[in-house]
C-alpha cells in the first residue's frame, strides 16, 4: 500500500510580546492580553493544565463563565453583565490596549469583554496577518485586498499597513466599528468599510466585473443571518469558493481561509483548492498557540494559496 507523504504544517505565532498562552486544559485557556489575565472556555483543550488550578485561579483577573447566563454573558459577582471581576478594581476600564509589534507589522488594538467569550482579537492569527503582509509586498503597489467576515480587523490593518487599498467587511455594524477604532489606533487611514453580508457582497462584485489581488476570509462555522437564513459552513463553503475565485485575479493574487468547524479538515481543505493551485502555491495546515510549556492547543484550519507571486511566508 503506498501512503501520500504530506506534511500538514502547523503555524502559530513567535512575534508576541504583549500576549501569552500561559496554560490550557480541562477544557479552559488562560491567556494574558496585556496586562489582563483571563480563563475562557476551550473545548479543544482535553489534557489537564500544567499548572495547578489553584495557582491559575490566583492569578486570573476575569473568567468567563458561559452557565451563568442565558446568552452566555460575561458575569461578575453581582451577576451584572460586565464580567466576573477576581483581584482587580471593579471600577477599572472595559476597554483596554495592546500591541502587536514585528519586523513587518506594528499594530495596535482595543480589547473588551462581550457576551460571546470573545474580547476582539485572536491572537493566533497573527502568523496569518505575516503571511497577508508579505503577499501584498509582492503584489503590485496598491493591491486590492478584500477581508470578509472582517471581524475587528487584524488582517485588514494588516494589509493596510503593508500598503494595500483594503475593503473590510462585515455585516455587524457593531464590530465594523470596532475595526475602524483599532485603524485610528494603528494610525491607518483610507480603508474602505462595507457593512452588508459576504455572499450577496461577492455575488454583486461579480456581476459587476470588479476583481480583487487578494481576498482573505474567515467565515462562522454556524449562524443565522438578518433575514432568519441559516449559515452551516459545510455546506456553503464550496460555493463561497466557487465565487471568490471569480473575483481573484486570473495571473497574480493571494487567497487566504480560516476555518473553525470541526466538520473540516486541512486535508479537505487542500482537496477543494488542489485543482486551482500548484501543490508548491497551496499551504494549508492547523493554527495554534504555544504555551509556557511548549504545548500546542489547535484553534483552528487555514489554507494559503498564491498564483504568480514569489515571496518568502516562513
Amino acid at each position: 500500500m503506498e501512503h501520500d507523504r504530506l506534511m500538514l504544517p502547523v503555524r502559530y505565532p513567535k512575534h508576541w510580546k504583549q500576549y501569552e498562552l500561559i496554560d490550557s486544559g480541562n477544557g479552559l485557556k488562560w491567556e494574558q492580553f496585556g496586562e489582563r489575565i483571563l480563563q475562557r472556555p476551550e473545548p479543544q483543550a482535553l489534557w489537564s493544565p500544567f499548572s495547578s488550578l489553584a495557582s491559575l485561579r490566583t492569578m486570573t483577573h476575569w473568567r468567563f463563565e458561559p452557565g451563568g447566563s442565558r446568552n452566555g454573558a460575561w458575569l461578575p459577582q453581582n451577576r451584572s453583565r460586565k464580567g466576573r471581576s477576581i483581584g482587580e478594581d471593579q471600577s477599572a476600564s472595559e476597554r483596554w490596549p495592546i500591541a502587536y509589534q514585528s519586523p513587518v507589522l506594528n499594530l495596535r488594538f482595543h480589547l473588551a469583554m462581550t457576551g460571546f467569550k470573545h474580547v476582539g482579537l485572536f491572537p493566533e492569527q497573527a502568523d496569518n496577518w505575516e503571511f497577508i503582509a508579505s503577499a501584498v509586498k509582492a503584489l503590485p503597489p496598491g493591491a486590492k485586498v478584500l477581508n470578509l467576515f472582517a471581524y475587528t480587523g487584524g488582517a485588514s490593518l494588516a494589509a493596510a499597513q503593508a500598503g494595500a487599498q483594503v475593503y473590510h467587511l462585515d455585516s455587524v455594524r457593531q464590530v465594523v466599528d470596532w475595526a475602524r477604532r483599532n485603524a485610528d489606533l494603528s494610525g491607518l487611514s483610507g480603508l474602505h468599510w462595507v457593512v452588508e453580508d459576504a455572499r450577496k457582497f461577492v455575488q454583486r462584485e461579480i456581476k459587476r466585473g470588479h476583481v480583487y489581488d487578494a481576498v482573505l476570509l474567515d467565515p462562522p462555522a454556524y449562524g443565522i443571518g438578518s433575514s432568519g437564513e441559516r449559515w452551516k459552513l459545510e455546506d456553503q463553503l464550496g460555493v463561497l469558493l466557487d465565487e471568490v475565485m471569480q473575483l481573484l485575479h486570473p495571473q497574480r493574487h493571494a487567497l487566504l481561509l480560516n476555518a473553525y468547524s470541526l466538520g473540516l479538515s486541512p486535508l479537505i481543505l487542500r482537496t477543494m483548492l488542489g485543482l486551482s493551485y500548484a501543490e508548491s502555491d497551496l499551504e494549508c495546515g492547523e493554527t495554534a498557540l504555544k504555551d509556557h510549556q511548549g504545548r500546542l492547543l489547535p484553534l483552528g484550519i487555514y489554507a494559503r494559496a498564491t498564483k504568480g507571486l514569489s515571496f518568502n511566508s516562513a
